[in-house]
């Protein structure tokens, strides 16, 4: 099969697993109580992850897909540190003790959009709820163009040990057609700075798919961002989803590049990693020798999360702030996306619980699978299904489905094992997804909640 057979087949909207079930299919099912309960449950010596969400930036990029929102003013910046705060608070209080914890990530938006004093307030609301690791990872998404001197410092404060820069793309076409204008020195200057303070591990976060973009512009992008000498490269497929991000709508889709054009990118991208040495890392992380990723992915640990890959083997995830996501092991929970939602259950007393999901032993073997693949890019059904004390038959129903992909070469399939080929690699989702036994749920077949494959 030619490889525009394989874009015609398969470059569907399907989801990125980054949890099995994946959000689309919570449901308010599963609230503040449901969520307090499975907190008071976590056994003492559990290994914790945080994860706090920051739904603010100084301006929004036309491309983006997150729970964010612009805010000119520190007001409610601080008004919403002062709700992590509260919610840090309660949380603990669910749990009942200081649970340990290795990592602790920031994401957003902006994380670096609350000031300074928030920024450090927050940190010390952890540290007195929690007991934070000696060594643990502290982690924060940044955008470049947010990086005054104060945040510096108040990063050096919390003793933040990774961090990961937008990039997204060098060139100025691109950067004027989203609406996120950032120079290469910016970002440069932005790397020096956390690498002064002691980060050791750095990110870049790039797309393909964008405005203007070619296959060549691509490559010419990464080479730059190369210089920088980043430890990790995270390489992304724009979503274009405008019927559920409005702001979409002012990208022409007349200008944006077709399904053959998104893969050359793609694959324009990668061959300039791979000819830097960086070890491929699932579906769209790269890390350079070394890198504690790159020596995950090697020994088989690589974990995949809310946050893409990572080496966090964390049994249990609490998302903080609005729109977060938690994972503990009887099932997820996300708070609520607005901010005024979320305020007003902090302000009452409450966890700001929307909905979420109670984990089925089908789930939980199914979601073993998915993760399977989309981090090893192999899955042994027979064995997976025994680790979880099941048979084998339902997940060996989707054998047919199987024997198709295998046909088409996107994965060897020998009846019980299933590994991708390096043709099939950049569809792993579309392999994950025979395994969703939600995702043909409903009348649009979760069509249109999804990105595009590649």
């Amino acid at each position: 099969m030619t490889q525009v057979d394989l874009l015609a087949r398969y470059d569907q909207r399907v989801p990125r697993y980054t949890s099995y079930p994946t959000a689309p299919h919570f449901s308010p099912a599963v609230d503040a109580a449901t969520y307090a309960g499975w907190l008071a449950a976590v056994p003492e010596q559990a290994a914790v992850s945080l994860y706090l969400h920051v739904p603010f930036c100084e301006q929004l990029c036309l491309f983006c897909g997150c729970h964010t929102t612009v805010a000119r003013h520190n007001a409610p910046r601080e008004s919403y540190a002062a709700l992590l705060e509260a919610e840090i608070g309660l949380v603990a209080a669910a749990l009942g003790r200081r649970q340990r914890v290795a990592q602790i990530h920031w994401g957003g938006g902006t994380p670096t959009a609350l000031p300074a004093d928030s920024l450090r307030a927050v940190f010390a609301a952890l540290r007195a709820h929690f007991d934070l690791a000696p060594d643990a990872e502290i982690a924060v998404e940044i955008d470049p163009r947010n990086l005054p001197e104060d945040r510096v410092q108040a990063l050096a404060d919390m003793g933040v040990t990774r961090a990961s820069l937008g990039v997204q793309d060098f060139d100025p076409a691109v950067q004027h057609a989203v609406q996120r204008l950032q120079s290469f020195a910016m970002t440069r200057d932005a790397a020096a700075s956390l690498r002064r303070i002691g980060v050791r591990s750095l990110n870049l976060d790039l797309l393909y798919g964008l405005p203007h973009q070619t296959a060549a512009s691509v490559a010419a992008t990464m080479r730059q961002a190369l210089e920088l000498a980043p430890d990790r490269v995270a390489v992304f497929g724009y979503a274009h989803v405008p019927w559920m991000k409005p702001h979409q709508r002012l990208l022409s889709e007349a200008d944006l590049p077709d399904g053959p054009a998104r893969f050359a990118q793609r694959q324009a991208a990668e061959a300039v990693l791979v000819e830097a040495g960086f070890r491929r890392i699932g579906l769209d992380h790269y890390a350079r020798a070394g890198d504690a990723l790159a020596e995950a992915e090697a020994a088989g640990r690589v974990r995949r999360n809310f946050q893409g890959y990572t080496v966090d083997d964390a049994e249990l995830l609490i998302g903080l702030g609005a729109s977060a996501i938690g994972a503990l092991a009887q099932g997820y929970v996300q708070n609520a996306a607005r901010i005024p939602v979320y305020a007003e259950a902090l302000r009452a007393g409450a966890l700001p619980v929307a909905r979420g999901v109670a984990l089925s032993a089908e789930d939980r073997l199914r979601r073993s699978v998915i993760e399977a693949l989309m981090c090893e890019l192999a899955a042994d059904l027979p064995a997976l299904a025994r680790a979880h004390g099941a048979e084998p038959s339902g997940l060996l129903a989707a054998a047919p489905r199987l024997a198709g992909l295998a046909e088409d070469g996107l994965i060897r399939w020998d009846g019980a094992r299933v590994e991708l080929t390096e043709t099939g690699r950049p569809f792993v989702r579309n392999v994950a997804a025979v395994f969703d036994t939600y995702l043909a749920v409903g009348p649009e077949a979760g069509v249109r909640r999804h990105a595009r494959s590649i």
